[in-house]
């Protein structure tokens, strides 16, 4: 008697091939997850590796060493001309700073336009506190760090300075500095307890930020603001 097979397909050799679809279709899963996570993971060990490069050169305000620039960097300025309360710190700190005699020129960077001015804001704070208006250098493009630092070279042509912003921002902003060429330190613009919110958002965009500044390094492009040299005086 013949015997009839309802088998029509050749067993997998190594198992069955819906088995071995799931595992690939898993595997490439896992696969994308890891890329995922190394491309996460990068920024913040890049920011992990420059916080912990740069820590020796971060001072609180009493102990500040002294140099001829202190260069403040730009926050948010409200409608009406106030100071946000982080920018207002940094302005405090730098006239502080002057006040004491550690420096000798303020520049004030940030993003300066018709109807949005952090400069000219920055200075009119500093003045009201009896900072003299010859001491003050304003600088109008300092849309980002990379161009406040980048003009503080290249315009204003700045060998060693001392930065001036928050303890969370001032790594990023001294690898820029120093990998721009001027010799910098930080002192630490925290004069006050911030909110968990407002301190949670800049801690996350830190990460990406400090992986940006490596990649500004390595292109170098000019800020789009940038014009002849203004030695300070």
């Amino acid at each position: 008697m013949a015997i009839v097979s309802n088998v029509t397909e050749k067993p997998h050799r190594f198992g069955h091939p819906g088995l071995m679809h799931i595992t690939r279709r898993r595997l490439a899963f896992i696969l994308l997850l890891g890329l995922i996570a190394v491309g996460l993971g990068f920024p913040v060990g890049w920011r992990a590796w420059v916080s912990m490069r740069y820590a020796p050169l971060l001072h609180p305000l009493d102990e500040a060493p002294s140099a001829r620039v202190a260069l403040v960097l730009g926050a948010r300025v409200y409608a009406n001309g106030r100071l946000s309360t982080m920018l207002r710190d940094r302005v405090d700190t730098a006239v502080a700073l002057y006040q004491a005699g550690k420096v000798h020129k303020l520049i004030m960077s940030g993003a300066g336009e018709a109807e949005y001015d952090e400069p000219a804001a920055m200075t009119a704070h500093a003045l009201a506190r009896g900072v003299p208006a010859e001491t003050i250098q304003l600088d109008y493009g300092g849309l980002r760090t990379y161009d406040s630092c980048y003009r503080a070279k290249e315009i204003f042509q700045v060998e060693d300075a001392i930065i001036v912003t928050q303890q969370f921002h001032l790594p990023r902003a001294l690898f820029l500095c120093e990998s721009l060429g001027i010799q910098a330190s930080g002192v630490i613009a925290d004069q006050r307890v911030y909110s968990p919110r407002s301190i949670a958002w800049s801690e996350m965009r830190e990460a990406p930020a400090t992986f940006l500044a490596l990649i500004d390094i390595v292109q170098r492009h000019p800020p789009p603001m940038l014009g002849a040299p203004i030695p300070l005086e």
